[in-house]
């Protein structure tokens, strides 16, 4: 797109140029282009085949100040932005309808629609299903837990430590403590149910 855009100033520049060397030197300009018009940029060439003089096409133009030029660029640019974004928009609109199903999951549709014995019986003798979520089992590496898991797994563990430390067992023996929260482990783990 850059290379379009750089291509037609250059354009605009070759012809600005021509039109300027045709007003300065009208006889010298057409002795160096030997066809009329064939080397020329294609609107100076359509202008000199056309036979419209370059005194006559110019004084048809208006001329416009510095100002009004930059805010007309300023205008074109900001509306091929704007065109590029409505582009953009149309073609994401459309992949996300393309990406949602006509049909998706039709069970909570079903679950919110009464069925046709209710209707007729007014509805009282069935309760609504209860909706079941089935919690998601936590990653046992911490590496793998996401920043809230390792948060919360965090907060067990420090509150854990200060249960430990204020137990008065702990606070008697410590070592003995320790041992025997092991053995109960131990033992929990032989009969085959592990209670954290």
């Amino acid at each position: 797109m850059l290379l379009l855009e750089l291509a037609s100033w250059l354009k605009f520049f070759l012809f600005s140029l021509t039109n300027l060397a045709r007003r300065c030197f009208p006889n010298e300009v057409m002795s160096v282009f030997s066809d009329e018009g064939a080397n020329l940029p294609s609107p100076a060439a359509a202008e000199i085949r056309a036979g419209s003089g370059s005194q006559k096409g110019l004084e048809e133009k208006t001329v416009l100040s510095k100002k009004e030029k930059m805010k007309l660029r300023k205008e074109r640019w900001l509306q091929k932005i704007e065109s590029v974004k409505l582009a953009k928009q149309k073609q994401k609109a459309e992949a996300k309808r393309k990406a949602t199903p006509v049909v998706g999951d039709m069970q909570p549709l079903m679950e919110a629609l009464p069925e046709l014995s209710d209707l007729t019986t007014g509805g009282r003798g069935r309760k609504p299903p209860k909706s079941r979520v089935k919690a998601k089992a936590e990653p046992a590496d911490f590496c793998l837990m996401k920043q809230a898991q390792k948060c919360r797994l965090l907060e067990e563990e420090v509150a854990r430590f200060h249960e430990v430390i204020t137990n008065p067992r702990y606070r008697a023996n410590p070592l003995m403590a320790i041992s025997e929260h092991l053995f109960k482990r131990l033992r929990q783990e032989e009969e085959g149910h592990v209670g954290f």
